[in-house]
């Protein structure tokens, strides 16, 4: 997958990564990893993704390891799992045989994708649980209240994504 050009948006500062302050990066990665996991990510993916999404390059375990001040077992799984949502992509450095590890740009819609096809199997499940519980009984409204739910969210969700599309083409033009 190829990297896209973040759009540039007039209210965020531009930064020469050589001026920024490490300190300052590292306090903004800890609180965006609290905040992720705040939200019910597990705690070690959303330090290593806040780490990921913070830095100019891809950073190998070791990188990770060391900046983080975690276990190579910790990072080796949270690494694992995000790689497993397609949030994380593994690249060879070159001209060493160490992985470096890095949140790709333009994923996100993908990754949302992702989700809505799993709904949609969701959706088919409850439709399959409705139909051997029947809709009369308790089991069965509280499945087709779910089912209910899952029908409005993809909906949602696929609307979401057609207008993330027409608005990221527009910060691109």
């Amino acid at each position: 997958m190829a990297e896209t050009q973040a759009p540039q948006r007039d209210h965020v500062p531009q930064r020469d990564p050589a001026q920024r302050d490490p300190a300052a990066v590292q306090q903004v990665t800890q609180r965006l990893a609290a905040v992720l996991a705040e939200s019910g990510w597990p705690r070690m993916p959303a330090l290593v993704f806040a780490a990921l999404l913070s830095s100019d390059t891809g950073l190998t375990s070791l990188d990770l390891t060391e900046a983080l001040g975690i276990s190579p077992a910790a990072v080796s799984g949270a690494v694992r799992f995000l790689v497993d949502l397609g949030l994380v992509s593994r690249e060879r450095r070159a001209g060493t045989r160490r992985e470096c590890y890095r949140v790709q740009g333009g994923m996100w819609h993908d990754v949302m994708e992702r989700g809505l096809r799993s709904v949609s199997r969701t959706e088919d499940a409850l439709r399959g649980s409705l139909r051997v519980l029947g809709e009369g009984t308790p089991a069965g409204r509280r499945v087709a209240d779910a089912l209910a739910f899952y029908e409005f969210y993809g909906e949602q969700m696929s609307g979401v994504l057609e207008k993330w599309d027409e608005h990221n083409r527009s910060l691109e033009a």
